[in-house]
């Protein structure tokens, strides 16, 4: 078998050459090929100028169409474009609203707008020039901050918090009154040769007065309160004392906190008889938020409503081209404070006791005139 299958596929072999050999090639060239005098490669210019065109036009153009095809009013200039309705102001937009920013716009563009100014009557403040520091304020403007929801601190503008606790710990807890205890320089030019600014804010927390329970500070007698008459409606502080005006290097501007428990929730408002808008609005703001908080956190309850009364809020004539250089600036969704809970005792607060958690603000530092 195998020998027939070898001498099968030798003939067969044999056939395939015969067949090849009768069948003749009838190509034929026409035209010789005529090579390029240069090497065959890619025409980089050409590539070049595609790439230019296409990697500027593509993105352009998608511009285009998204402005030719966006139906939402983004800002100030797409309002003016359609109506002739005077714009009153702008409030940013953040992921969160911030509080704080909202209170601020609302506050400064009110007063700048329907603000009474007091130009045409003698007035105390004086710039460091000695021109008279004039103001447009609003009366009793009243704004509200529950911080459960978020701790008031303006995004617009940065607030130096840590000098603003020093301050608030220098006056309710050191119940102080020389600048020589606190760390900041912001009490500098009331403070006379020994560093006191007379019988004002901390000294007067820090007198002592007769209850039927004994003797207490305007603080210690809060505390007291608060641990064992939660329902009463009488703890509050006040420090504007009429004996002792004359004493006083400056008369006290945020001179009084009512406390009041709702439930399991510490409340306070805070009367202020004025404010200068811009320096320091948020400042006592988050001072006094940062207060009720440690107030609630020693006596068991949670901190709850900041009520800020102001009677006289007001922004001085060389503060205008500032705010309104602010309150254009971009908010942020508001940080969150944190406290060191272990601390149960309202004298063991310190300024590291707090601490802001995720605080982005705008970090422009503006150089703010302060009148005296």
């Amino acid at each position: 078998i195998r020998a027939t299958l070898y001498t099968m596929l030798l003939q067969k072999r044999e056939e395939n050459a015969i067949t090849l050999a009768a069948t003749a090639n009838n190509g034929r060239i026409i035209e010789e090929a005529l090579p390029d005098k240069d090497p065959v490669s890619p025409k980089k210019k050409i590539f070049y100028l595609a790439a230019l065109v296409l990697g500027l036009g593509i993105p352009f153009g998608i511009i285009y169409l998204i402005d030719l095809l966006k139906y939402k009013i983004e800002n100030r200039g797409d309002v003016e474009k359609i109506t002739t309705v005077p714009v009153i102001g702008e409030i940013p937009v953040c992921k969160k609203p911030e509080r704080g920013a909202i209170v601020v716009h609302e506050n400064m563009n009110d007063i700048m707008e329907n603000g009474v100014w007091d130009t045409n009557l003698p007035v105390r403040p004086r710039w460091s020039d000695g021109t008279p520091a004039h103001t447009v304020k609003k009366f009793g403007i009243v704004n509200r901050y529950d911080l459960q929801e978020e701790f008031p601190i303006l995004t617009i503008r940065r607030t130096a918090i840590k000098s603003a606790i020093d301050e608030l710990l220098w006056i309710w807890q050191k119940k102080s009154n020389n600048i020589h205890d606190l760390n900041s320089k912001i009490w500098d030019q009331w403070a006379d040769e020994d560093g006191s600014i007379g019988k004002a804010y901390g000294y007067q927390l820090g007198v002592k007065h007769q209850y039927k329970e004994g003797e207490f500070d305007q603080v210690d007698r809060v505390l007291y309160d608060l641990k064992n008459n939660p329902s009463s409606r009488r703890i509050m502080t006040n420090i504007y004392t009429f004996a002792d005006l004359h004493e006083m290097n400056l008369y006290p501007c945020a001179y009084s906190m009512t406390f009041n428990v709702s439930g399991d929730r510490l409340n306070a408002i805070l009367n202020q008889r004025s404010n200068d808008m811009l320096t320091a609005n948020n400042w006592n703001v988050a001072q006094y938020a940062v207060l009720l908080i440690m107030m609630a956190q020693v006596s068991g309850f949670k901190a709850g409503e900041l009520v800020h009364v102001i009677a006289d809020a007001h922004i001085y004539d060389r503060h205008i081209p500032i705010v309104k250089e602010i309150i254009k600036m971009p908010g942020y969704p508001a940080p969150r404070l944190i406290v060191d809970p272990d601390i149960k005792n309202f004298y063991d607060f310190t300024v590291d006791s707090f601490k802001l958690e995720d605080y982005q603000c705008n970090k422009k530092k503006y150089v703010i005139p302060v009148a005296e």
